[in-house]
């Protein structure tokens, strides 16, 4: 017997006995007021909550951020917001997006546990846009926020497109001496646009 055999054999011999899975019927999380909720852990993790009444009252809001006043390269996917002077349509190359400054995408359900945002690649011709852009703005209903990961998962349809993901709060580690560092590998800020 080989030794890769012998380590396998005595693997399978020490494996753990199987346990019944938990039920997914348990008592989850519920909050009075999920709206209020998910603002107060996003802004807990780093990111910013704006409440509007219609997607048309966002660009008042985002002329008054500094970073998309001073953003040179914006791209929006919320047209009713804003127009970017970017054209997402018309790059071919991915990597054309890493020089964006500002983003305003559309997101999908929200989660008030962890303020959460699904986002996904329907709409969007390239998904790294999510992750290049300098500074990250969603735009989300107030009637897609849910109170927890188990009634997001019941709202999605994970089948529907090829990418999917959630995105919480702007990038950020503490790897390095437990030091918290915001826009470390992905955008340094996020702001959620809350409609409705």
């Amino acid at each position: 017997m080989s030794s890769r055999d012998s380590i396998l054999a005595s693997v399978r011999r020490q494996l753990p006995q199987s346990a019944p899975l938990p039920p997914l019927d348990g008592p989850w999380i519920q909050y009075e007021d999920p709206v209020a909720q998910f603002v107060s852990v996003l802004e807990s993790i780093g990111g910013r909550a704006i409440r509007v009444a219609s997607e048309a009252d966002i660009r008042e809001h985002l002329n008054a951020l500094p970073q998309f006043a001073s953003a040179s390269k914006t791209l929006s996917l919320v047209t009713a917001a804003v127009t970017g002077n970017v054209d997402l349509d018309a790059i071919a190359d991915p990597h054309q997006l890493s020089d964006i400054d500002f983003a305003i995408l559309p997101g999908g359900v929200a989660v008030a546990e962890n303020a959460a945002v699904w986002v996904s690649d329907e709409a969007v011709k390239h998904r790294v846009i999510y992750f290049l852009c300098q500074h990250l703005s969603l735009v989300v209903q107030a009637s897609a926020i849910v109170n927890n990961l188990y009634e997001a998962y019941e709202r999605l349809d994970v089948t529907g497109s090829p990418y999917g993901g959630f995105i919480a709060g702007p990038s950020k580690t503490a790897d390095i001496e437990q030091s918290l560092v915001i826009g470390a590998h992905g955008s340094r800020s996020m702001t959620i646009f809350i409609v409705g």
